[in-house]
């Protein structure tokens, strides 16, 4: 397994290197400047179309604007929101938050955009089961250019859909499971495997019903969700109130500036609070990876850009406010910071683990309690901070050695990792953290406030989250099958991702970065194949969203004044 880690350590680190990170700005900041701040659209006249005022029962598609928002917004607004910021700020510090915004508001501009484009091409020759995405943006868009260039799209889109998969069950999938198993384990001492057999039959029930179930569903789920979860973060904030200010301030410092090691915390600098942020935002809201236009793309309507511009309050809704709720609940309450839980009254010596650079500490018994009435029991993850060679991600030398706490033959001792490094490192100060996992740790600031918020609250949350996710991301991995392999792929594909929610709870996935590991291939696959596609056809949809801009403008809606074809647009001068 570990061998295993580290090979999706180094493919992450290609996908996910600097200049990857620009182009996805750059591509956000080039829609916003070229729609003229299509987020204040989003803002305004989005939230008129999701209160019906453009509804026609006789328009091509399968759902509503409102459904289709609430579909795509089960799959973003999911455990991304409650674990994803916690990984966030755990790796990448406050900072990391400032870097989330920014992905927010420029996301709402990219996704008009991809949304856009798949309202353009869908495939209506079913209005009642509409299909669409980017797989056939590239395959119908590069045929109508040059019908000689077909296979090219198809291949493409292939390619497109090979990464949605890989997308769809790694952070649409095992990510929202092991998050429910683990917390559910740390509240209730529920079997990790328990929980996932019950989120693939609670899942598995729903899927079978297809788009339409899902968005009948998600409409009901996910309004009741968010505002639930905001109801209770505005009471930790309230009780808070004092530290939002100085949190604010400290979210843009740390955006810019290191931020000391101190606490449970490793440090970081800018390039970390940049990197976890980016990474953080762009799963959380899906912006640029070209999943929720594939729920959009069954939304009932006549005209392609209204969609998208509903689509605009996506990274909003999802980045900007719930993300921040989080954010600002884990801040406030510092047990992203939080002292140690355990301690050893000596420093413990490292030794060598083998001849191979690795590194790890002699002392293997139970480390003292600091609060009598906490414990370290077995499968207890813990951690302690090593000093030894710099840390490029960090920009600073320390690193973390985690541990295990095992029981040997009735005795609780410490199963301690290892850690590379050409120099002996040493011991920073015997402080023994427990290994707080994402969403857990949500839970932790929740029940610092109101002894058992956290337990109930972010528990019940987190399962209606997962569930949510887990459906719509299924819907998403089931068109890139129809694609791929037809409609008889459809009922193994089903089976297969239920399967794989059990499977991500049997202990195949242990710890926080093993687990950002995972979430983040499976963004970055779908940012390496969407992005190109998006700025390629990316003139296409401003000139359609341009159009519709002028026809709303002018009063030129409704029945006797027709959407343009892309054919149309496109003959335009």
């Amino acid at each position: 397994m570990q061998g295993f880690n580290n090979f999706i350590t180094v493919l992450n680190d290609i996908l996910w290197a600097d200049w990857v990170l620009y182009t996805i700005v750059a591509t956000g900041v080039i829609f916003t400047i070229w729609s003229v701040f299509a987020q204040y659209t989003a803002l305004t006249h989005g939230t008129a179309v999701l209160r019906g005022k453009y509804d026609a029962k006789d328009d091509p598609g399968a759902i509503s604007h409102f459904q289709a928002l609430s579909a795509a917004l089960s799959a973003t607004v999911g455990l991304g929101n409650i674990g994803g910021v916690a990984v966030a700020i755990t790796l990448g510090g406050p900072g990391a938050v400032f870097w989330m915004w920014v992905i927010g508001i420029l996301g709402m501009a990219i996704k008009l955009t991809t949304v856009t484009l798949s309202m353009l091409y869908r495939d209506t020759s079913r209005p009642d089961d509409p299909r669409g995405g980017p797989m056939y943006v590239v395959s119908k868009g590069l045929a109508a250019i040059d019908p000689k260039w077909a296979g090219l799209g198809k291949l493409i889109g292939g390619i497109f859909c090979v990464t949605l998969l890989v997308s769809a069950v790694t952070g649409g999938n095992m990510f929202q499971a092991w998050n429910v198993a683990d917390l559910s384990n740390e509240y209730f001492g529920m079997p990790k495997i328990a929980a996932g057999i019950i989120l693939a039959v609670v899942v598995g029930f729903v899927i079978i019903g297809g788009i339409k179930r899902i968005g009948s569903v998600a409409g009901k789920l996910v309004p009741f969700m968010v505002v639930l979860y905001l109801l209770a973060g505005t009471a930790v904030l309230v009780v808070n109130a004092d530290q939002i200010i100085p949190m604010l301030k400290l979210i843009f410092h740390s955006a810019f500036n290191p931020h000391e090691a101190t606490g449970a915390f490793i440090g970081g600098a800018f390039a970390s609070a940049f990197l976890f942020g980016m990474k953080r935002a762009l799963f959380s809201s899906e912006a640029g990876q070209g999943s929720s236009p594939i729920a959009h793309s069954a939304a009932r309507t006549k005209e392609p850009v209204r969609e998208g511009i509903v689509a605009g309050l996506e990274p909003f809704i999802d980045t900007i406010v719930v993300c921040t709720f989080t954010a600002l609940i884990i801040l406030s309450t510092g047990v992203w910071n939080r002292a140690a839980e355990a301690y050893y009254p000596e420093v413990p010596q490292v030794i060598s683990a083998d001849e191979l650079g690795l590194w790890s500490i002699q002392e293997d018994s139970l480390p003292s309690l600091r609060d009598p009435n906490d414990s370290l029991n077995a499968g207890t993850q813990v951690f302690l901070h090593l000093e030894g060679d710099f840390n490029d991600r960090r920009q600073n030398n320390v690193h973390e050695l985690p541990g295990t706490v095992v029981d040997n033959n009735g005795v609780l001792t410490v199963e301690w990792g290892s850690l590379s490094s050409d120099s002996q490192p040493i011991v920073r100060d015997g402080e023994v953290y427990k290994n707080i996992q994402a969403a857990t740790l949500t839970a932790k600031a929740f029940d610092s406030v109101t002894p058992g918020m956290g337990k109930w609250l972010v528990t019940i949350a987190s399962w209606l989250f997962a569930i949510s996710t887990m459906i719509s991301w299924s819907y998403y991995g089931e068109q890139g099958m129809i694609y791929l392999f037809g409609e008889k792929s459809v009922t193994p594909y089903k089976l297969v991702y239920c399967l794989l929610i059990i499977m991500a709870t049997t202990g195949f996935i242990k710890t926080t970065a093993q687990l950002d590991n995972f979430t983040s291939l499976g963004t970055g696959v779908m940012l390496w194949a969407n992005i190109p596609i998006t700025l390629f056809f990316g003139y296409q949809a401003m000139k359609a969203y341009r159009d519709y801009m002028n026809r709303l403008k002018n009063g030129k809606m409704g029945a006797d004044f027709e959407a343009p074809t892309i054919e149309e647009l496109l003959a335009r001068k």
